[in-house]
């Protein structure tokens, strides 16, 4: 992979990753909201729902770091 390819990877991967973490942080404010509200049924689900986020975040990171030294490996010199 060239370097152009790998910034470009990178680059979309991190906009998903921020996407993501939006999308947990509303989560948790409307979790909360239900919560302190008296409603505690949606308490489970939504730490599930934000458990696969982390845990798809996670994957994009690892993702991230493998075209990083994927990149770093092709740009040395023989």
């Amino acid at each position: 992979m060239n370097r152009r390819g790998g910034l470009t990877a990178i680059d979309g991967a991190m906009a998903l990753i921020a996407l993501l973490l939006v999308v947990q942080m509303w989560l948790l404010t409307a979790t909360l909201e239900a919560y302190l509200s008296g409603h505690s049924e949606p308490i489970f689900p939504a730490a599930l729902i934000s458990g696969l986020i982390f845990v798809g975040c996670f994957g994009l990171f690892l993702f991230i770091r493998r075209i990083d030294a994927n990149v770093r490996i092709t740009r040395q010199p023989d």
